[in-house]
């Protein structure tokens, strides 16, 4: 497991254990809500014995974790000293909840939007007021020139590199929570930042599909050399995926789409035959098809829209995963917070303001394809 340096620099070497645990108690929410991709861990050993572990197990220990983390950043060792009603305005308690939010926010983050989008896009993270610049190199060759026998040199040749800088912009996301249910055990914090951190991906990867989709509908739509094709044909996927392997370097093609796009990835020949057990009927679609795997990207919900989807149902594109990415993502720093004061509103409401800054930008020398099957 990967652990970003500011979760590092926060927690220590020898308190990363909170940390750990909500990386894997995070992966097992999004696998509960529908989606899939991250490991998590599902048993335990037991006196020599697998044990399953169940997601309200893990909910428990997570939010009690979390509460000795904060207790441990705010410097407090014995809340029973007090009443919960006098430790719920204790400023350093306040603080320290959002301090260790945000921290668990960072663990995951990154990791999540890899899983997602990694396949077109690279995820790069800064620190705090820094940019960050990406180096382009020309894909062509140098000319090969015929040349007489007494003579010394040929026309002479020279690659520049150029570069693309990408400025991260903040974005931020007001929540409330009572501090005072959190303490007493009887609000799940867990599931609070769980949901903050599905919130920060889900925003992420809808700007990172929108970079990559307004690229990719600028690329060249030539009648027989163009890279994006308006409807389907089995021998424009052909050409396109040999187009992009071999303007790629030989990196091997692949093509992505949602489920409903790839289903419309099948062979000219009307007269096809399929049993149950094929890979059509399992999963509705080819897993590889002329010599050019398929992968599925799985759809996203459009919260904007109500019961809208984000993915366009009717594109599938080819890339070289290997090759440089498309989008380049970029992250800067740590998740900020600031809470509230208790009182500072008329109806007692405390907030606390999230603040997570990105940018993303297309800075590569890899050639991708369009195609269309609506």
């Amino acid at each position: 497991m990967k652990i970003p340096n500011n979760v590092l620099a926060f927690a220590g070497d020898s308190n990363l254990a909170p940390y750990k645990m909500f990386a894997d108690y995070f992966a097992h929410y999004r696998s509960n809500n529908g989606t899939k991709g991250l490991e998590y861990q599902t048993t335990t050993n037991v006196e020599g014995k697998e044990v399953t572990i169940s997601f309200a197990e893990k909910e428990e220990k997570m939010n009690a974790a979390l509460r000795r983390e904060i207790m441990r950043v705010a410097g407090v060792t014995d809340i029973s000293q007090f009443p919960l009603e006098t430790w719920s305005t204790h400023p350093m308690l306040k603080w320290a909840t959002f301090a260790v939010v945000s921290a668990m926010i960072d663990m995951v983050l990154p990791d999540t939007i890899i899983e997602s989008v990694g396949i077109y896009s690279e995820v790069r993270t800064i620190g705090w007021g820094d940019s960050a610049a990406f180096d382009v190199s020309p894909r062509d060759l140098f000319v090969v020139s015929k040349a007489g026998r007494s003579k010394r040199t040929t026309e002479l040749h020279k690659q520049f590199k150029g570069q693309v800088t990408i400025l991260p912009e903040p974005r931020e996301m007001t929540v409330f929570v009572s501090l005072m249910k959190v303490l007493a055990g009887k609000e799940s914090l867990a599931e609070f930042v769980a949901k903050m951190t599905r919130s920060f991906e889900v925003a992420l990867s809808y700007d990172v599909y929108s970079a990559f989709v307004t690229a990719m509908a600028a690329v060249s739509n030539h009648a027989t050399l163009g890279l994006r094709v308006a409807g389907y044909s089995q021998d424009e996927f052909v050409r396109l995926s040999q187009t992009v392997s071999a303007w790629n370097g030989g990196a091997k093609a692949v093509a992505i789409g949602t489920q409903r796009a790839l289903a419309k990835i099948l062979p000219a020949n009307a007269n096809y035959r399929y049993d149950i057990e094929s890979d059509f009927v399992k999963i509705g679609y080819l897993r590889n098809f002329q010599g050019t795997d398929i992968m599925v990207l799985p759809q996203v919900a459009d919260y904007i829209n109500p019961f809208g989807l984000k993915l366009a149902d009717d594109k599938v594109w080819i890339v070289s995963p290997s090759s440089q990415k498309i989008v380049k993502v970029v992250l800067e720093g740590s998740t900020l917070s600031y809470t509230s004061d208790v009182y500072a509103k008329a109806n007692l409401l405390q907030t606390s303001t999230l603040i997570k800054s990105w940018g993303m930008g297309i800075a590569t020398n890899s050639v991708a394809g369009q195609i269309g099957v609506a």
